[in-house]
């Protein structure tokens, strides 16, 4: 039986074509007896994606008029036809259960919610990390844990601020906090990269990631966020 919302999943893309022909197909084996759409937000400035390894009917590709994640989901979300968004990263696969978890915690009353994640590795830091996307916290509402939102409460906040070339997810949330949008954290794990550790230190991520969280809260210019960003981790 096919549930009452339509799901549309927008994931934004800058030359992902390696983790889309992974996560693309998981997301379609998940979709049986659920009404979805995968929309992927290619970025301007994105070499063209090669659709053959996607032969499903549910999944569209759009061509983004600029490069950004704010600019990029906010131009899916126009042409997404379902009831509810869900924002999901390239790089990050989702549990199963993924659309029942997002179905019924709508049903339940909730506008919107997000999942906790574990990451693609063993190591116990990063376990700890994980740990914590389980509870509200500093660092909630990042896009690692895959808002999903009712269209119309995502409209009624005014999209994404695509000024924000960083930090759109935590800039929304603080909107959504301070709408007071009901939401709930998913405990079933998504699957996140754990690649930016890879390439730099345990502790210069966390507290690269802690420091971008407290100047945002300062008022940080968002351009100069990315700039120091950029500066202190390797993202590549």
């Amino acid at each position: 039986m096919v549930l009452n919302n339509k799901i549309s999943v927008i994931i934004p893309a800058h030359n992902e074509a390696e983790n889309l022909a992974v996560l693309v197909p998981r997301l379609v084996a998940l979709t049986e007896n659920f009404n979805v759409e995968i929309v992927i937000a290619l970025s301007s400035e994105s070499a063209a994606l090669n659709t053959s390894g996607f032969p499903f009917t549910n999944v569209l590709i759009e061509k983004c008029l600029e490069k950004g994640r704010a600019f990029q989901m906010n131009q899916a979300a126009k042409i997404a036809s379902g009831d509810i968004l869900v924002f999901l990263h390239a790089d990050v696969l989702p549990p199963k259960g993924f659309f029942n978890n997002i179905q019924e915690t709508i049903a339940s009353g909730f506008d919107a919610g997000f999942f906790s994640y574990q990451f693609d590795t063993d190591n116990f830091w990063l376990k700890i990390n994980a740990h914590f996307t389980k509870t509200d916290g500093v660092f909630t509402g990042g896009g690692d844990q895959c808002l999903f939102i009712k269209k119309a409460v995502f409209k009624k906040l005014d999209s994404f601020d695509e000024h924000q070339v960083l930090m759109e997810d935590f800039e929304f949330f603080k909107r959504m906090k301070k709408a007071k949008t009901p939401y709930l954290i998913v405990k079933n794990n998504l699957i996140v990269s754990a690649r930016k550790y890879e390439h730099n230190s345990y502790v210069k991520v966390n507290l690269c990631n802690l420091l971008m969280v407290a100047l945002f809260k300062c008022g940080y210019k968002p351009e100069r966020l990315k700039l120091l960003y950029s500066r202190i981790l390797k993202t590549a």
